[in-house]
């Protein structure tokens, strides 16, 4: 009998699979940003909204169990649904889910605009 080991998926499938979970919860504006060539932080980030605080709840756990099952060890996770704004660190891969008011705070698609955007879901 052999052992299956299970790799670590790409950082670009990380991203996607990420982006996935949360329209799977029904996050809205989602973007995926390939941020390789701006910055050694990540290599994609994913960012996207959630209208409550339930649902940024909701959005954040989905992320982190689909990544879970395909093998991606979650590293950090900063912020709570109640202060509008939770990252999850997956290493490669950083997933913002704000609140819309957060995310208009924190522009993020206008400090890393440099980067690359890969997807978009309105």
């Amino acid at each position: 009998m052999t052992a299956t080991v299970k790799t670590r998926p790409e950082s670009k499938e990380i991203a996607r699979l990420a982006a996935e979970a949360a329209s799977e919860k029904q996050a809205s504006d989602i973007l995926v940003l390939d941020i390789r060539r701006v910055t050694l932080l990540a290599d994609y980030f994913v960012i996207c909204s959630a209208q409550t605080e339930r649902q940024l709840q909701t959005v954040v756990e989905e992320v982190e169990e689909q990544l879970g099952r395909a093998g991606v060890e979650l590293l950090g996770r900063e912020g709570t649904a109640d202060s509008g704004w939770a990252v999850l660190d997956f290493g490669d891969v950083i997933v913002h889910v704000f609140r819309p008011q957060e995310r208009a705070y924190y522009r993020l698609e206008e400090v890393w605009a440099e980067g690359t955007p890969v997807v978009r879901i309105i």
